[in-house]
């Protein structure tokens, strides 16, 4: 199984059928915030359900398609990353993440995309790295600017969010830039 020390303080690891219990109570703590921004939380409350979405990602990562990893900051889940979709023919990777509201403000989600960005070009020699995020999560597209993506354009009406219809801000990286 994948796993990745980013520093000291956060490791990365391919998601496992065992942190099902602890995905359910870390989205029922951050309820809230989650929906705000995120689809899933009103369709994945339940331990099964998350056990359904670990066992989908696995199968997708064995087949090339994604990386879905947890993201544990001293020792303690707080959130997930992962390359949404890996596209082998455009050498490119998109990368979604969500952070606890507790771990947030503390650089982690940064330096998560960082080593995912490493892996992209390094690793998995692709030549382009891409974030969307809604345009009004002004959090989420910080973290694009601080990791030194070029906002590529904002995508209206991309996402029905629970009711919602929202904008999407697209952020590239490529590897030439860095």
């Amino acid at each position: 199984m994948f796993s990745s020390t980013v520093d000291n303080e956060i490791k990365l690891a391919l998601v496992q059928k065992s942190f099902a219990p602890l995905y359910v109570e870390l989205a029922e703590e951050n309820y809230s915030a989650l929906e705000q921004w995120l689809a899933w939380p009103p369709h994945c409350k339940s331990e099964q359900d998350f056990v359904s979405f670990i066992q989908k990602s696995l199968h997708d990562y064995a087949d090339g398609k994604s990386m879905v990893c947890a993201v544990w900051f001293n020792k303690k889940l707080v959130g997930n990353v992962s390359f949404n979709t890996i596209n082998h023919n455009l050498k490119k990777v998109e990368i979604g993440y969500w952070l606890a509201e507790s771990a947030q403000g503390k650089g982690i989600m940064t330096r998560v995309c960082k080593k995912l960005i490493d892996i992209a070009f390094n690793d998995l020699n692709m030549h382009k790295v891409e974030i969307s995020a809604a345009s009004e999560n002004l959090a989420s597209r910080a973290v694009c600017e601080r990791l030194g993506m070029t906002l590529e354009g904002i995508i209206t009406n991309s996402e029905n969010l629970n009711g919602r219809i929202i904008d999407h801000a697209v952020y590239g990286l490529h590897r030439t830039q860095r």
